[in-house]
């Protein structure tokens, strides 16, 4: 098949586009970096340099493919320290330009990856702008078939953590505790899509995938494992001190709002609502298999 990939070749697009080719499919790789294409051609892939901005240049790109990925990467969309960016208008073009290049493109065969979290518009922090663009995509013809990938937190958000472990010797979260939550490798998405791109498309419908079920307390434990603190606490910090706490930093207002929203659906457990009543069956990753690389990047702090 003739397979086109938007996300460049990040921790979800690498692994997918080396198993696509593998298994001989022809793959486009759509980047925004010019000096991505090297590398890119080195998987065996053709790279298309252009943004998701360009209409045109997606339409272009997408002529002829059996199968598109869609994605929308917060980190290649706006600044989270661009205090004036509007991140709801953002995601509601690039929504927008995804289906109007679909559709004049005339693709038939969809795969977006979404997010947990968005099954619903309310409730879920900043997450809701992913059941934004489920519903701009759910206009696209009867004829088009989505496969909506709704994944979990991923196991590399854990770097995310290290730089407030070194500096303050804990995990601060709004929430915490014993309770267990669902999260995820990069390579089972992988897997999955390319799994699920192999299978008969009908309809819209939302797909789970998941690594293994992990509590706030076994993260903490087993990166302090990895970084040689094996006390290492998740600790459980008031909303309004952690809010204020980003505000400080010079994150835009809607993201830091929508980060203490998100993790008080993930306290309560609302935020997974859906994903429970659609249980399935893990992926092989465990956060352990990431022991090394966070001992490494931890010491480079």
């Amino acid at each position: 098949m003739n397979i086109v990939i938007t996300g460049s070749i990040g921790h979800i697009g690498k692994p997918l586009t080396q198993e696509l080719i593998k298994k001989g499919h022809t793959v486009t790789v759509i980047s925004s970096k010019a000096e991505r294409q090297v590398e890119i051609e080195q998987l065996g892939a053709r790279a298309a340099i252009g943004t998701f901005q360009d209409v045109d240049f997606l339409i272009q790109t997408f002529n002829g493919a059996d199968i598109v990925y869609l994605m929308e990467a917060w980190e290649g969309i706006g600044s989270i320290f661009d205090k004036e960016f509007d991140f709801v208008a953002a995601f509601n073009r690039i929504g927008n330009n995804y289906k109007t290049a679909v559709k004049e493109a005339g693709v038939k065969r969809i795969v977006h990856l979404s997010s947990i979290g968005a099954h619903t518009s309310k409730g879920t922090g900043s997450l809701y702008l992913h059941n934004s663009v489920e519903n701009i995509l759910k206009q696209l013809p009867d004829e088009v078939s989505i496969k909506f990938i709704r994944p979990p937190g991923f196991f590399t958000n854990t770097f995310r953590l290290l730089p407030a472990i070194k500096a303050k010797g804990a995990i601060f979260n709004t929430y915490g505790g014993d309770k267990k939550e669902p999260w995820v490798s990069p390579l089972d998405i992988a897997a999955f899509i390319v799994e699920e791109m192999e299978k008969p498309f009908s309809g819209k419908r939302p797909y789970y995938v998941a690594s293994e079920e992990l509590s706030p307390n076994e993260v903490a434990r087993i990166i302090g494992e990895a970084i040689g603190k094996p006390d290492l606490k998740w600790i459980v910090a008031p909303e309004e001190q952690m809010l204020n706490q980003m505000l400080e930093a010079g994150i835009n207002e809607f993201i830091a709002n929508g980060f203490i929203a998100m993790q008080a659906a993930q306290g309560s457990g609302s935020l997974y609502e859906d994903f429970n009543l659609n249980r399935l069956k893990f992926g092989k990753s465990r956060l352990k298999d990431l022991t090394s690389e966070i001992a490494e990047m931890y010491q480079k702090l």
